[in-house]
């Protein structure tokens, strides 16, 4: 194992035996809590995010995750040393003289290169998605709302328009690695003469040379800005759901399209309300006297309130559907309903004449055939 890098899978905090789901669900959580954006200038942050990154590149990839589960680092790292690499195979190649090239090996196993091929420098990337939050009220939520977020994203420098060089010069192709961004080194060990490829140490990878870097970027071509985004919520939307806005993350490189912005959206609760699905919940208190002979009730929506015959006999926790008065269906046509349930509040502290009054109705009242139930009042208690 090379000096000082950690298993992959203790990296991500998962076992060997993994599944895919499962190392999802801990990149996520290790990405975010190293990530730059949360934690700024902190350089031990940086590192563990960008090995999680690098472990995760591995265990998503079935081919590689494979390489790495069998041969370890020598298996998916073209810079880990060929000596070592080799000491894997025993004597299977003792006493073979000549070059070797150590991918042209793992290609006969893998069916492709050592370590999964050599990603070109200058070909196109997608940008990286990047996340923000908004709060809204559960009204917003209900009927759909405009907002607009402040989010940190990575943008091409205006004043070297990305290049990464001073106006009037431009980006030399590395003469060390011919813009490839790696070099192949030759190596003797025990199977001979070795090939393998390591990082063009003169340009660090990227393929190009900037003799004369842009003041504005220092020679990156990305600067991080502020930008105000504006967001259309639809109608319909829950707590914590995302809404996705495409080409709002940070810009690619070499040309790649931009990554996507993520807001999720935080819905605050309702003081009456409460949601279930794309159903409207909600609690009608009403008297006793109301409940036995019946009321017009004042019901509020989300549209404003309306009027409910409530017929007599009306008994606790006896719910009515009011059709069509829920949230709207998200992406979709029509509205859930509104599910309205009776709460009769007894009433407390009577005066001795109320419950004169009480008493002399309960002795006439003809329950329904209920055992167990003497008056109509009993039903309360």
């Amino acid at each position: 194992m090379p000096e000082n890098k950690r298993d992959y899978y203790e990296v991500l905090g998962v076992s060997k035996g993994a599944s895919d789901d499962e190392i999802k669900k801990a990149y996520r959580k290790t990405a975010k809590k190293y990530h730059p954006d949360l934690n700024p200038d902190n350089a031990e942050a940086e590192a563990k995010f960008k090995e999680c990154n690098e472990a995760y590149e591995v265990l998503s990839d079935p081919e590689k995750k494979a390489r790495y589960d069998q041969f370890g680092f020598a298996g998916v790292d073209p810079n880990f040393g060929a000596g070592a690499g080799a000491g894997g195979f025993g004597g299977g190649f003792g006493g073979f003289e000549g070059d070797i090239d150590l991918g042209d090996i793992f290609s006969s196993f893998f069916g492709g290169g050592f370590g999964g091929g050599t990603r070109n420098p200058n070909a196109p990337r997608r940008g990286r998605d990047i996340q923000s939050a908004v709060t809204i009220t559960f009204e917003e939520a209900a009927k759909g709302c405009k907002k607009q977020v402040e989010v940190p994203r990575v943008e091409d420098c205006s004043q070297c328009h990305g290049t990464g060089a001073a106006e009037g010069s431009s980006p030399k192709t590395c003469p060390d690695c011919q813009g490839r961004g790696f070099i192949n080194v030759q190596q003797r060990s025990i199977l001979g003469t070795v090939n393998t490829q390591t990082t063009c140490s003169r340009c660090g990878g990227k393929g190009k040379i900037i003799d004369n870097p842009c003041t504005k970027c220092q020679g990156k071509g990305k600067v991080r800005k502020r930008t105000k985004v504006d967001i259309d919520i639809p109608a319909g939307i829950d707590n914590r759901q995302i809404v996705n806005l495409r080409g709002y993350g940070d810009t690619g490189v070499n040309g790649g399209p931009a990554g996507d912005l993520k807001v999720v959206v935080n819905v605050r609760a309702h003081k009456v309300f409460e949601r279930d699905g794309f159903d409207l919940l909600y609690k009608k208190h009403v008297s006793i006297i109301e409940a036995t002979l019946g009321a017009e009730l004042r019901v509020p929506t989300l549209e404003g309130d309306i009027k409910y015959n409530m017929p007599a006999g009306t008994q606790p926790g006896e719910v009515f559907k009011l059709k069509g008065k829920g949230i709207q269906r998200l992406n979709g046509v029509g509205k859930g309903d509104m599910f309205v349930t009776i709460v009769v509040d007894i009433p407390k502290n009577v005066t001795s004449e109320q419950a004169k009054i009480l008493r002399e109705f309960d002795k006439t009242y003809v329950p329904p055939k209920n055992p167990g139930k003497k008056g109509f009042f009993d039903k309360f208690k």
